[in-house]
């Protein structure tokens, strides 16, 4: 589903409102294996259920750096484009926190509320989200974040 773009002056309305939220994704013991053969962390607690069965956690669970990778996918199933925009760059992250662990199979989805937003002499825009990722089921979210990001315009040259 496409979302509709947004005008940076309907963007700015919705400072302190949620703006997105994404459909639920489960995550598989297969992504959470091909994630640790890119990052080269096999930790047992991630890669291996039978060891990991015998944790508090009852199985294996996603690295805290995929829940937080996964935010690209979710941001981009749920919350609208600027209009105009051209490229928008991850700016990084603020209070971070891995509050409880995704086990595999379970399902998580991203909830964005619009913190920020500040539009940059240059024309480029600095927007911060309020970010909230939900586990199924569960009282507590996995993960906690303040994400920014950087927009650039049409006439952007870099």
């Amino acid at each position: 589903m496409k979302l509709e773009p947004v005008s940076v002056e309907d963007l700015e309305k919705g400072i302190g409102l949620e703006v997105g939220v994404s459909p639920w994704r489960e995550v598989t013991q297969s992504m959470i294996d091909q994630f640790a053969d890119a990052t080269d962390d096999h930790q047992f607690i991630h890669v291996d259920p039978v060891r990991a069965a015998e944790t508090p956690f009852g199985g294996t669970i996603a690295h805290g750096f995929l829940t937080l990778s996964l935010l690209s996918a979710l941001f981009f199933e749920s919350v609208r484009p600027v209009k105009g925009e051209r490229v928008g760059v991850n700016h990084g992250f603020d209070q971070v926190r891995f509050v409880t662990p995704v086990k595999s199979g379970a399902r998580i989805r991203g909830r964005f509320t619009l913190a920020e937003l500040r539009i940059r002499p240059s024309g480029w825009i600095n927007i911060a989200h309020d970010v909230v990722l939900e586990v199924e089921g569960s009282a507590k979210p996995a993960m906690t974040a303040r994400w920014l990001t950087l927009l650039g315009p049409d006439t952007a040259e870099g």
